[in-house]
């Protein structure tokens, strides 16, 4: 599935809050939709098990820590979540690296790059919200 295609199939519900709008959020829910495909592959295999655990948990993370800190009132409140988030998607691409043998190769590939381009924008976004600490009020 291309990301393309993926964001087509993303209810409505979801397009249509304002954290969509946050490119790393869009990135992290595709990868964790990717993931549960990958985990499936990785659980097959008795030596991968434990990788199949961990990659779900910390994939599945990435996108719901941006989505509570973007809820934050203040910019070290954010910061603090974006971490998280950041500290998440480095495990994820750990994972992914140690299920390399078990995962097509091109799949991995693209899953470290994806994981990759999710953490620069995560430091960004860390970086902008410890610079300016404002306060802001969430969307309903």
């Amino acid at each position: 599935m291309t990301y393309e295609e993926w964001e087509r199939s993303v209810p409505s519900v979801i397009r249509e809050d304002s954290l969509w709008r946050v490119e790393c959020y869009r990135l992290a829910l595709f990868l964790a939709d990717l993931a549960w495909k990958d985990v499936s592959t990785l659980a097959r295999d008795r030596r991968t098990w434990r990788v199949a655990d961990q990659l779900f948990r910390s994939a599945g993370n990435i996108s719901s820590s941006i989505g509570e800190g973007y809820s934050r009132g203040t910019g070290k409140d954010r910061a603090k979540f974006y971490e998280y988030s950041l500290g998440s998607a480095r495990e994820s691409r750990d994972w992914y690296y140690k299920g390399r043998h078990v995962l097509e190769p091109s799949v991995v590939a693209h899953r470290l790059e994806l994981c990759t381009c999710i953490i620069r924008l995560t430091i960004t976004m860390i970086a902008s919200e410890r610079r300016t600490n404002r306060r802001i009020q969430p969307d309903r």
